[in-house]
């Protein structure tokens, strides 16, 4: 980092009523005492994060410079920023946080395996953002609190309101990542899942090229030490598959394949509140206690007992919490190497099989075309089904090509002979609106076959339009219902249906140019 750099943020750091790594206690003591937020009936505090709710893709940049310039995947993703931008925004934040009363400061690691953990740093305006850092990253023991020298530092400031004209932003908020500075500069924005989203796509950059494959799934490992990964975009089943009272939990969302293994990128869950009940999700609710952190959730005001049912502010109402507020899972989130990996999609054209087995290359395709669908209702504007693909299952938080983690994961499927499976959680017998969603339990026997090593071996029929390779007999599961034409009473519209959504995958695939000619073969085999 330049000198004028350290010298700026050392100004932070003689700041008069600078708060380094406070308790929980602590911090919930100086939420309530700020009006920053409210305590709950479980001891939890909620805070609401004003008018953005939800990340704000359009407002995230990252420095063009020689550090960066030429490993980038610029485009609408990763849009570029000028050096002299960044510097002369950064320098008014600086002032900005030097007039407070009172900062911030989390000293921490991202990755739970100490080899290729990352000490990271967070600088705040708001005492409940740094509570959400201590409980969403990995807090240090008094020791490593003693020698952290950190190698990134996000500095939050949500109340700074950029000017478009004059600051070169998009609008009043933005996300700046400088690689070569090492610093993630947040404003005018309120949403603590910039701060946790900043920070995996830092290690997308960083692990990369320390041959660690880094991934947007969750993890489990099995009695025997076997460990699964499961791949999904929202509304796939992704946490809720993950989370099985057989299996320990490893992490639930960010995670590195090292050449010792898996490991949580983060220390806590960042958990969907939406419609959130004891009985659905008995280890998330029963999560939220004192310490965690509740965004946007509407609280009876007398009770103080939350309504995860009420979406007045916004649908997206989140939770934080640590790790150690699940029972059953693995301390440290470290892991060996999968020897499953489930790629979850929910289908709403009903034609995907309910599971399938992937060769090395249908899983480097899919795993790029990163395929599931919108319903209605989830945004603005949708008001029937959509298509969607994102490369990887997580596009937005991928510096680096799509093709790059789809060849690391080709080569570690080869190394340690990881079995894939596409698992359909969407519709059958029909469309969305005449057929039905798959039954939550049969999608759960098809993944313990899975997962037992039972499906490795067994009698499969290869899928005429996708070129997918089904099972012909799951235990619990019945035949007909793994051929999805034999599920359609209207043969021909299921025809047209899988036609159309195969077309649909071939038009996205015709970005990934670096990908090889094997892999773009393992896409479906219907051509129009």
């Amino acid at each position: 980092m330049k000198t004028v750099e350290k010298s700026l943020l050392k100004e932070l750091y003689t700041h008069q009523n600078i708060h380094q790594n406070l308790s929980v206690s602590q911090l919930v003591e100086k939420i309530l005492s700020r009006n920053e937020g409210s305590l709950t009936s479980t001891g939890a505090v909620c805070a609401s994060t004003g008018t953005y709710t939800g990340r704000s893709p359009k407002d995230k940049f990252i420095v063009n410079d020689e550090v960066s310039k030429d490993f980038i995947d610029w485009g609408k993703v990763n849009q570029p920023i000028r050096e002299e931008v960044f510097d002369l925004l950064y320098r008014k934040v600086i002032d900005y946080l030097n007039g407070k009363e009172e900062i911030y400061q989390f000293k921490g690691f991202a990755g739970a395996d100490e080899k290729y953990r990352l000490p990271i740093q967070v600088i705040s305006e708001y005492a409940w953002h740094n509570l959400f850092s201590r409980q969403l990253f990995i807090p240090p023991t008094e020791e490593e609190l003693d020698n952290h020298q950190a190698d990134f530092t996000v500095v939050s400031a949500p109340d700074f309101k950029a000017d478009p004209a004059i600051d070169g932003t998009n609008s009043e908020a933005f996300i700046l990542i400088s690689f070569k500075k090492r610093i993630v500069l947040i404003g005018g924005t309120e949403y603590a899942g910039e701060i946790k989203k900043s920070i995996f796509s830092i290690m997308n950059y960083l692990l990369p090229q320390r041959n660690v494959l880094s991934m947007h799934c969750s993890a489990n490992v099995g009695a025997e030490g076997d460990v699964a990964l499961f791949f999904g975009l929202s509304g796939t089943g992704k946490t809720t598959l993950s989370a099985d009272p057989y299996r320990r939990l490893i992490g639930d969302d960010e995670h590195g394949w090292s050449p010792n293994g898996v490991f949580n990128i983060e220390g806590g869950c960042y958990a969907k509140c939406i419609n959130l009940s004891e009985e659905k999700e008995p280890q998330i609710f029963n999560a939220i206690r004192y310490g965690s952190v509740l965004e946007n959730v509407i609280l009876d005001s007398e009770s103080r007992i939350p309504d995860y049912d009420d979406i007045s502010l916004t649908e997206n109402t989140r939770a934080a919490y640590p790790l150690e507020n699940i029972d059953n899972i693995v301390i440290p989130s470290v892991a060996g190497h999968p020897n499953t990996i489930i790629f979850l999609t929910a289908d709403a054209s009903g034609t995907l099989p309910p599971i399938s087995r992937l060769t090395k290359e249908q899983a480097m395709y899919h795993f790029l075309s990163g395929y599931t669908s919108k319903l209605a209702g989830t945004e603005r504007g949708v008001t029937e089904p959509q298509a969607t693909f994102s490369a990887c299952f997580g596009s937005p938080f991928l510096p680096l090509a799509p093709s790059k983690y789809a060849e690391m994961l080709g080569e570690k499927i080869d190394m340690y002979e990881s079995s894939v499976f596409l698992v359909n959680t969407g519709w059958t017998g029909g469309s969305y609106g005449k057929g039905n969603r798959m039954k939550l339990s049969y999608t759960r026997a098809m993944i313990h076959s899975a997962l037992e090593g039972e499906l490795n071996s067994v009698e499969t029929v290869t899928d005429g339009i996708f070129g997918l390779e089904i099972p012909m007999h799951v235990p619990g599961v019945p035949d007909e219902v793994l051929i999805p034409k034999n599920t359609w009473d209207d043969k021909a519209a299921y025809q047209k249906a899988a036609e159309s959504l195969a077309l649909k995958f071939q038009k996205n695939f015709e970005k990934f140019t670096l990908a090889s000619d094997k892999i773009k073969q393992a896409g479906p085999l219907y051509k129009g």
